[in-house]
């Protein structure tokens, strides 16, 4: 008898230690799956974790992500935009809740997080149009004082807004204006995604900036790329329908 409540003990211990092991594995914190917490230098755990939160649509493991961003080991907060701008670009919905939180850091000290906000806000513009819209100055002014990327998304931002009529009015003149100063390896690559805004209302105003920087620049590539853009701009209406009809039968 005695033997078998010994036997017994043995193995609900054993049992609890299994549960134990299993509901930690269960609840293993996302930030010990980042690049900092690996000891990794490159960024495949994030963007392997960005996958599998995107995939599997957990909110809880983007919380947890958002409230690391002022995690106190500098290490972390790089982590978590990297994955949370890796999410957005794949789910945008699961970050749109968090628009504020990545406004919040476009004033942050550390550029990585700065421009590491404006790429998420640019891949969530369309999911959250209207609270991405109530912070464009901010969004404008880092554009002007910030890195090459932050002003690229900050461009990118103003375009998928720009194509929506609630916000066109306020952030067609704002991208006009980013076009005319934008560094002369860079304009070929924003006028070329702001082709899509084009319409008969504001293509003289995108034709006089064309022309105007077409003179700027300096290299023969970028001058070519522009140079097509000022061809389809300037082709007769009906060939433009003919080359809209063949676009869609693609």
């Amino acid at each position: 008898m005695k033997a078998n409540l010994c036997a017994l003990e043995e193995n609900l211990a054993s049992h609890n230690q299994d549960v134990s092991k299993c509901g930690s594995q269960k609840h293993m914190s996302v930030i010990d799956k980042l690049a900092t917490s690996l000891n990794r230098r490159d960024e495949v755990p994030n963007q392997e974790l960005a996958r599998k939160i995107a995939a599997a649509g957990d909110k809880a493991a983007v919380r947890e992500l958002v409230d690391n961003l002022s995690n106190e080991n500098r290490g972390i907060p790089s982590d978590c935009i990297k994955t949370l701008y890796e999410i957005a670009a794949l789910r945008p919905k699961l970050i749109a809740p968090y628009h504020r939180e990545l406004g919040a850091l476009l004033d942050n000290k550390n550029n990585r997080l700065v421009w590491g906000a404006m790429t998420a806000l640019d891949a969530i513009a369309f999911e959250e149009p209207k609270g991405v819209y109530k912070m464009l100055a901010k969004i404008i002014n880092i554009a002007d004082t910030g890195s090459v990327i932050t002003r690229d998304h900050a461009v990118g931002i103003l375009i998928k807004l720009g194509s929506m009529k609630a916000y066109a009015p306020a952030c067609l003149p704002l991208l006009l204006e980013q076009l005319m100063k934008a560094p002369n390896n860079q304009f070929p690559m924003y006028i070329e995604r702001a082709e899509i805004l084009f319409n008969e209302r504001n293509q003289k105003a995108f034709e006089g900036i064309i022309n105007r920087r077409l003179a700027e620049l300096d290299r023969e590539s970028a001058r070519k790329r522009v140079g097509r853009i000022l061809k389809r701009i300037n082709r007769p209406a009906s060939e433009k329908k003919k080359a809209t009809r063949d676009s869609a039968r693609a």
